[in-house]
């Protein structure tokens, strides 16, 4: 089932060229009654409706460090912190967007504008304290995940170990277009990851070459607990702007055009515009 949120907070499933809508008030409603929830009798084209972020969770796992190439091109940019497998920060769920959204460019708060496919995972249920084993039956469903990062701020942070600022400004966390529910995916852990920008391939990984595997990733994760709706990312692969040898010539423009893919789970694809194309008066600045 592809499971979207769609014009203003319907919530439906995709049956071909169709959206169905389902007669609850969310997606984490949906997972919250272990999707038993009956249709409404609406069905709409499409082609006729606004796609959503398809969930807002209670809470976001970043995960950091688990794609052994991108760990390893990472040390060309010499951050004063290694980025260990595994390491897990939160991301803000007010700066989530979904498809066909804009990312706004904050060009007084920086300028190294960075991307970064990642594969979501999206618990099911609530429940903490449990096994790799035990995983599988906290797994609902996958989606695309862009994680923008802010390079030069991600720099200053790193002094002290630690980064958030730079990936959870307003609108920096792109996900979508839908959800897949894991009965549709019969091998995560053999995903190809693509990114491009304005048609040009920047990023390209598989899911196999995770160093923590998406189960035992889950369970890693769950003495912090869990509810239905939560996201965990995977991680990003190689290829990102920071680590290329001009990484201004790489680095998001106002106008470009992100699409990342992951076969099987959906494309999603943002558009960068220009502080002044989303806000009303100067560029916002501030520093530390």
């Amino acid at each position: 089932m592809r499971l979207v949120t769609f014009d203003a907070g319907r919530v439906g499933r995709i049956d071909g060229e169709e959206v169905i809508e389902l007669d609850c008030g969310s997606t984490r409603e949906w997972f919250e009654r272990g999707g038993e929830v009956p249709e409404t009798g609406a069905r709409l084209p499409l082609a006729d409706v606004r796609l959503r972020a398809p969930i807002v969770p209670k809470k976001f796992f970043h995960t950091a460090g688990n794609f052994a190439s991108h760990d390893e091109e990472l040390q060309s940019v010499n951050w004063s912190h290694p980025a260990h497998k595994g390491i897990v920060f939160f991301q803000n769920v007010d700066a989530i967007i979904g498809p066909d959204d804009p990312i706004v460019y904050p060009e007084g708060l920086t300028k190294e504008l960075d991307y970064e496919i990642e594969l979501g995972i999206v618990i099911g249920k609530a429940g903490k304290w449990f096994s790799p084993e035990e995983a599988p039956d906290y797994i609902a469903g996958y989606l695309v995940f862009n994680d923008i990062t802010a390079r030069d701020i991600q720099r200053r942070e790193m002094v002290s170990g630690v980064f958030s600022f730079s990936k959870a400004i307003d609108t920096f966390c792109p996900i979508g277009p839908w959800i897949v529910t894991a009965d549709e995916v019969p091998d995560p852990q053999a995903l190809a990851l693509e990114l491009r920008v304005n048609g040009d391939v920047r990023q390209v990984g598989n899911t196999k070459d995770m160093r923590l595997s998406i189960p035992h990733l889950v369970a890693y994760h769950s003495p912090q607990g869990y509810s239905a709706g939560d996201i965990i990312t995977t991680g990003t692969v190689s290829g990102v702007a920071a680590v290329q040898p001009n990484p201004f010539d790489f680095y998001l423009q106002p106008g470009d055009v992100i699409d990342a893919e992951i076969p099987g789970v959906g494309t999603l694809r943002n558009r960068v515009v220009g502080w002044n194309d989303a806000h009303d008066g100067p560029p916002y600045t501030n520093s530390l």
